[in-house]
């Protein structure tokens, strides 16, 4: 009796056993499944229209163009004449059997992409012999059109998604676009959509017979919602124009609400090179031009010693300390001396000057002053620096701008703690670093800052945080970061006088040659010192004078002196802008004509010990 039980026992748990497996293959395990219903059912893709961008005026920047991924189910693929297939899609046979092994390596049921992106055209000629060759199938696609030049960098361009940020979020697959760079980036969560899904009855050929259940399945796509960038494209592209054959930025700024009008960098690239079958290779020629650095944004990446324009900030702070006032004299004796300490000034004026004045000549002896006078106003040094760092800071120097921006740096504004330990002791004074009196030093600031710190004088004192998107879906943005003022710790009251000497700069100062009949501009020229060839070419500006419509910040690399070509630009650009023409055209085609390439091949001549074109590094 035992003997029966015990063998009743053994068949029930073979019989437990063999439905165990059977429960487990098909219901929890897919694979089986899959490789069940992948014999008759395809599941297609339905990608949305990814979301239109369009410039602050209703320019289309941003649209859509059709495209198709050619996808394979290495389960399927049955080729009798793999050569024919590489001559039709046109891919050497080494390339077609590396392409196998990886779609292979992904799944043998699962389809993926064998080759991306390919153009409507193209592919018009490929589906025509594409069900002789069963396992490849085509997929629709919708891929970027981008309707002018300027602005990459500001528009940014979408890529596909890695493996990394896939696992990150799980609501998007091989093979799905994504922003990788500028607006495409920031905003992607507004631009993409949502994918739908289609489930295709298939015969052996991978021929669509019909839907699947009636379509039970089967989900409708969500495009994306469309964006409104804060960009004035016409002002964009002059920019760029008026940049070429020159390194560096043009910011520029509405004070009034702190949307960005321009954001020029130079060297910039066609964001229509990352469309399409060739998206990669063109990718790694821009990636690894490490002369002209393409993808790099310098005004919002690139780190500068501000120079003069800064002097007006120092201004601002001793006026409000109290340790300067409107009236405040000093002689500027070739200037600033202290012991052996001495910093050159080539103002020109040798009798007493006072503020005004010196912001129009751009008196490095009375900054210096001014600096000194700041910090020495409190017991130590390590007391009055970290109140002039507070000062600076509150301009959100120094700090992230927390924008809307994919990318960013927040540059360098020096305390107290930064020079003890570059010091290596506390007993140093204001004069030990005199040099972030004229805008030198340690201190380093990014175009975008300076902009947004020009905007803030033009408002006697408050700022917007700098943005890119005015409206989602033609709704206005009302983030509050973006929305909200936010102030200075300098009182309004101290800004004329600054501002009037900053007018000065246009009528009688160092930008006198920029100057325009009809617009009040006021500005500070600049010329920052750099170890690696010429001073770069600095300049902020606001106009009008009343009621700033405009702010701008412009860093020339290597461009001599402030008045040379970044003050041009600067006033070509308030013009156009302001007016939408220019009248000068002598200036306008001086500034186009105008070719740093000489001296940025000597530096590459100085770095590598043999010449080298700028044209070298695109090849």
């Amino acid at each position: 009796m035992q003997r029966k039980y015990l063998f009743f026992s053994f068949f029930t748990l073979i019989g437990l056993v063999f439905l165990a497996r059977l429960f487990y293959i098909q219901i929890i395990n897919e694979e089986y499944k899959l490789s069940a219903i992948s014999n008759v059912v395809r599941v297609d893709k339905i990608y949305p229209g990814r979301g239109l961008i369009y410039d602050r005026n209703g320019k289309l920047l941003v649209g859509n163009q059709s495209a198709y991924d050619l996808m394979i189910v290495p389960r399927q693929v049955k080729l009798t004449d793999t050569l024919g297939f590489c001559e039709l899609i046109g891919i050497p046979i080494e390339e077609y059997k590396e392409r196998i092994i990886k779609a292979k390596s992904y799944s043998y049921l699962k389809p993926s992409i064998f080759i991306k992106q390919i153009s409507k055209e193209r592919f018009a000629y490929i589906q025509e012999k594409l069900h002789l060759y069963p396992g490849f199938y085509p997929q629709k696609r919708i891929l970027r059109s981008y309707q002018n030049r300027a602005g990459s960098n500001v528009i940014g361009f979408i890529g596909e998604a890695g493996v990394s940020f896939i696992k990150d979020n799980p609501s998007y697959s091989q093979g799905d676009l994504i922003g990788k760079t500028g607006i495409e980036k920031s905003y992607e969560d507004i631009l993409k959509g949502k994918t739908g899904q289609i489930y295709n009855l298939v015969d052996v050929h991978n021929r669509t017979q019909g839907s699947y259940e009636n379509g039970a399945y089967d989900t409708l796509p969500q495009p994306g919602k469309h964006v409104t960038a804060t960009i004035d494209i016409d002002l964009q592209a002059l920019g760029e124009e008026l940049m070429r054959n020159k390194r560096g930025s043009i910011v520029a700024i509405e004070p009034s609400s702190g949307e960005i009008l321009s954001l020029v960098t130079s060297p910039n690239y066609d964001a229509n090179l990352m469309v399409g079958s060739e998206r990669t290779v063109n990718y790694s020629k821009l990636y690894l031009d490490s002369i002209n650095k393409p993808l790099f944004d310098r005004g919002l990446l690139a780190e500068y010693p501000p120079g003069s324009p800064f002097k007006v900030i120092n201004a601002l702070i001793g006026l409000q300390e109290g340790v300067t006032k409107e009236n405040t004299t000093y002689t500027c004796h070739h200037g600033f001396h202290y012991g052996r300490l001495h910093v050159a000034c080539h103002c020109g004026t040798s009798s007493p000057i006072a503020l005004r004045l010196a912001i129009s000549k751009s008196c490095n002896n009375y900054f210096c002053q001014v600096f000194k006078s700041i910090i020495e106003k409190y017991p130590t040094a390590q007391e009055g620096m970290d109140v002039w760092s507070n000062h600076v800071k509150s301009f959100n120097m120094g700090r992230f701008l927390n924008n809307d921006l994919p990318t960013g740096r927040k540059g360098l504004v020096p305390n107290a703690d930064y020079y003890d330990k570059a010091f290596g002791y506390t007993g140093w004074r204001a004069v030990s670093a005199i040099s972030l009196g004229i805008g030198q030093g340690e201190l380093l600031l990014t175009p975008i800052q300076m902009a947004n710190m020009t905007a803030a004088i033009a408002n006697h004192g408050y700022y917007y945080t700098p943005h890119i998107v005015k409206a989602i879906d033609n709704k206005p943005i009302d983030d509050p970061n973006f929305v909200e003022r936010k102030y200075t710790t300098i009182d309004s009251v101290h800004f004329p006088v600054v501002i009037n000497g900053m007018f000065d700069v246009f009528e009688t100062g160092t930008a006198r040659g920029s100057r325009h009949d009809t617009i009040k501009m006021c500005g500070k020229t600049g010329t920052a010192e750099n170890p690696h060839g010429q001073d770069h070419s600095i300049f902020v500006a606001f106009a009008p004078k009343e009621n700033p419509k405009i702010a701008v910040a412009i860093i020339v690399e290597n461009g001599y002196w402030g008045s040379r070509w970044a003050a041009p630009i600067a006033s070509l650009l308030i013009e156009q802008y302001l007016t939408g023409e220019i009248n000068r055209p002598a200036m306008k085609d001086r500034m186009l004509a105008g070719d740093l390439s000489d001296e940025y091949e000597k530096q590459l001549l100085s770095i590598y010990k043999k010449p080298i074109k700028l044209s070298d590094a695109e090849k």
